[in-house]
């Protein structure tokens, strides 16, 4: 073991450990949820870490051999070393105090390592002094949530498109199933399956370009604002130089705010991607009701399409084959439903200067990212892309109710088409065969209106 010593007093650190005592104390305080912080919000916290060394060198605040020893070492930790010393939990008090402090001390033990020096000898470097120069956690956590949050989101509309392109597939390879349309669970009118499918692409496609868009909203930056968003520690050439230099470590056209206090204080960013995130969800969720409605049976249900068997459904009952995607995508719509209205809860709970619930707010943000980023290429590659249609019980279901009933009460008229419905109650007869026994129409007038294409398309003129 080593000591060092804080505010509080002194404190034992295990000797190889590159964190310190802040980080320590964070162990004894925080062990809450058994989860670290993000690894895509360390990665941020390195970059921002580096582009403020690089800052600082260049205004002439940080000397060079401990600036590049400093950058050295988020190189090293942006290669993907270390990870294992970012321990404190993603639920902590301090508004992510203890998330920035765990970085700053990893970085600059590494970076007194480089110098030559053992772990803890702060005299070389510091890690506020140096590895935090001219930051605050309250400018430094919500930018670093930022990035992060960008980085995840990239992927979630990557696989947003994919959805959309498999559900078009199938609504081209389904667009001549004629089958019965239900409003309300019960028999309306007919569609096509592939219609079905076209209405789910448009959902998904809506959510795609929601969450294009989001990025926009996440790219304005508070870094430099310091403590509030007064800036107060932090020259005006590193305020400015640091965003370029942000700009160039992450690819991402991210720009400083015009006012530093919104973004430490505001948390609505965050509130409308996952609102966002949310209502892709719903529709998701809906969408694997629909599939689990309509393959439902297979033999005493819908049955007019069948899911790819990915497993066997019961331990006790042989035979049967459950859908477990769209139960899977409808457990984590539910879970992305839930974060949602803990970001809420801590978005609106903020006080005054700062936000103090951003580490609640960043974990279930990140959450719901992998979610949809795990989910969406299991969705598509074990369910959507290997539906079949059940052709033959799609026609008899259609046939063998009053389906058909609507397109032909233009042409008979309400009052028979609702003897008709009756006629079939009772007897079973199809609406065809009670039609033509009524002598109501001939079988070539039957024959053209229920044709699949005038039975799923906007009514012909009646000249035609």
């Amino acid at each position: 073991m080593r000591t060092e010593h804080d505010l509080l007093g002194p404190l034992k650190v295990p000797v190889d450990a590159y964190y310190g005592i802040h980080t320590v104390r964070a162990l004894e305080n925080f062990y809450i949820t058994g989860i670290p912080i993000h690894k895509e919000l360390v990665a941020a916290l390195v970059i921002i870490k580096k582009a403020a060394a690089l800052t600082n060198i260049s205004i002439g605040a940080l000397d060079l051999k401990k600036g590049e020893a400093i950058t050295a070492a988020c190189d090293e930790i942006l290669a993907g070393a270390l990870h294992s010393q970012f321990v404190v939990d993603c639920l902590q008090g301090g508004a992510g105090t203890s998330a920035n402090m765990n970085v700053n001390e990893v970085i600059a033990n590494r970076a007194i390592e480089y110098l030559g020096g053992q772990k803890g000898d702060y005299n070389l470097i510091h890690p506020l002094d140096h590895v935090n120069l001219h930051q605050s956690t309250n400018d430094v956590f919500p930018t670093a949530v930022r990035i992060a949050a960008i980085r995840l989101l990239k992927p979630v509309t990557e696989s947003f498109a994919n959805l959309q392109s498999a559900l078009q597939e199938k609504e081209e390879e389904f667009s001549r199933v004629i089958k019965a349309g239900r409003t309300q669970l019960q028999d309306a009118v007919p569609v096509t399956l592939g219609q079905e499918f076209g209405a789910w692409a448009q959902a998904i496609s809506r959510d795609r370009w929601r969450l294009y868009k989001a990025e926009e909203r996440l790219r304005q930056v508070n870094i430099g604002g310091t403590a509030v968003g007064t800036g107060l520690n932090a020259p005006r050439s590193y305020i400015f130089t640091m965003i370029e230099k942000l700009r160039d470590l992450t690819g991402i056209s991210l720009a400083r705010t015009d006012y530093m206090m919104d973004p430490t204080q505001n948390c609505d960013v965050f509130v409308e991607v996952s609102g966002l995130l949310k209502t892709a969800a719903v529709n998701l969720s809906k969408i694997a009701n629909d599939l689990r409605l309509l393959s439902s049976g297979p033999y005493t249900g819908l049955g007019e399409i069948t899911l790819p068997a990915v497993q066997a459904g019961s331990s006790i009952m042989p035979g049967k084959v459950n859908p477990v995607i769209p139960e899977a995508v409808n457990q984590v719509a539910f879970q992305i439903i839930a974060n949602d209205t803990a970001i809420t809860l801590a978005a609106m709970s903020g006080q005054l200067e700062l936000n103090a619930f951003l580490p609640v707010i960043a974990k279930n943000l990140f959450e719901e990212l992998d979610l949809l980023n795990h989910t969406l290429p299991i969705f598509i590659r074990r369910c959507i892309e290997g539906i079949a249609a059940n052709e033959q019980t799609c026609r008899d279901n259609l046939e063998n109710s009053t389906v058909t009933l609507t397109a032909l009460t233009t042409i008979i008229g309400y009052d028979k088409g609702t003897e008709a419905a009756l006629i079939l109650k009772e007897t079973g007869q199809s609406i065809k065969a009670i039609i033509l026994e009524k002598n109501w129409m001939t079988a070539a007038e039957l024959e053209a209106v229920l044709k699949p294409e005038r039975l799923t398309s906007p009514s012909l003129d009646k000249k035609h």
